[in-house]
């Protein structure tokens, strides 16, 4: 991999610690991603960390330790200040109190910019890929010091593009995010030319040039035996994903309610519950035949259901990438989708399209599935992709825009 050119990275880390302990997003994997690339680059590593206290600021052994943490947690009481700060997950709190105990320095708000100061170097790149926590004290403090760009990765625009999935709250933050991003980023990465278009269509001042499109690398896919459960032994299918309205399984279950009998295929909802999902939630609290939710399970447990299954179904409405159907491909898993912009861009024509205006088509392609004896031969599907999806690649295209 390519060496970065910049004199240091500055990597807002709230989000890996804030949902310590919580099956990761795709988001979360992302920037994962970044603290373990750029903990292996020889540039200076800071981590930034806000908590309800103020900010903690990490260098490279503090991120390396978190990462460890968050692997396997070594950190597991609450101190003091998470108590007063009445932070109620007990993983956040305890990551954060360990990350006291290590931080190469802290700030209460007011003083971040002098923090800041006293230890980055000229010519350091912020870069915030968990899409959160830049607020206008962040933006002043970085605009203050000497030398130092802001690279934001926007990995979707759809709160402003489809307002009705999201709470008016999270509309009204990400939009507030969306201008500061628009107002000050340096450098705008993002994971498609679809995704490219949306930021370009809501952008006042973010010109073309500026915006970069890294598809997001595969993880390394471990993986482990599947678990076991009804659906053993019998056709079934996967959807991935928290539970909420934008990933359409309302539409599925509609679909499963007209599979019948002992030999009827099985669906697993891989994900936990959502927002603004109510029918759904009631329609599975019902526990309608042969759907199975698994919100907990670790990333290896996932892929082995998921390299095991009949195919993967992603009915959504809307998606920035859809790491999932990514992964499927690479694990030579069938793949059921809307035929989504994004989709058609980065998987080419490996999916099955099916339109979710007609359950029909959904219903047929799916029986064919079940009834199709998967090939073992370790055959792939060919991913008709941007680039090659590893993290190599894309660090090297990232080092290359800076």
């Amino acid at each position: 991999m390519r060496h970065s050119p910049a004199a240091a990275h500055l990597l807002d880390v709230t989000r890996t610690v804030r949902r310590a302990g919580l099956r990761p997003t795709g988001i979360d994997r992302i920037e994962r991603a970044y603290i373990d690339a750029l903990i292996n680059d020889p540039a200076p590593l800071f981590g930034l960390v806000r908590t309800r206290m103020g900010f903690l600021l990490l260098d490279k052994d503090g991120c390396t330790r978190l990462v460890a943490h968050c692997d396997q947690p070594i950190w597991t009481g609450s101190d003091l200040w998470s108590m007063l700060s009445r932070t109620t997950e007990k993983a956040r709190a305890a990551t954060e109190s360990g990350l006291r105990r290590i931080a190469l320095d802290r700030s209460v708000p007011s003083r971040l910019t002098r923090m800041l100061a006293r230890h980055l170097p000229t010519g350091t790149l912020y870069l915030n890929v968990g899409q959160s926590q830049l607020n206008d004290r962040v933006i002043h403090a970085l605009t203050t010091c000497k030398g130092v760009r802001i690279a934001i990765y926007l990995h979707d625009t759809i709160p402003i593009d489809r307002p009705e999935f999201q709470t008016p709250k999270s509309r009204q933050a990400f939009k507030a995010f969306f201008d500061r991003v628009d107002r000050c980023a340096d450098l705008v990465l993002c994971n498609s030319h679809d995704t490219k278009t949306h930021i370009l269509r809501h952008a006042d001042v973010l010109t073309a040039d500026r915006i970069h499109v890294l598809v997001p690398g595969l993880p390394d896919m471990r993986v482990d035996p599947p678990p076991l459960g009804p659906w053993t032994g019998k056709p079934y299918f996967m959807a991935i994903g928290t539970l909420e309205p934008r990933k359409n399984i309302g539409f599925l279950l509609d679909i499963w309610d007209g599979f019948t009998g002992d030999d009827a295929p099985q669906l697993i909802l891989c994900g936990r519950r959502g927002w603004m999902n109510e029918d759904v939630f009631a329609r599975l609290d019902r526990k309608p035949a042969h759907v199975h939710e698994l919100a907990n399970l670790s990333d290896q447990a996932m892929w082995g259901l998921l390299e095991q299954s009949n195919g993967l179904l992603f009915p959504s409405h809307a998606e920035g990438f859809g790491y999932p159907a990514l992964e499927a491909a690479h694990l030579d898993v069938p793949l059921i989708c809307n035929p989504l912009p994004v989709f058609r861009e980065v998987l080419g024509n490996t999916p099955i399209y099916a339109d979710v205006s007609d359950c029909y088509p959904w219903r047929q392609e799916i029986q064919k599935l079940a009834q199709r004896r998967r090939d073992r031969s370790g055959k792939r599907y060919r991913v008709m992709s941007l680039e090659s999806p590893t993290w190599q690649e894309h660090f090297n295209r990232l080092f290359t825009a800076l």
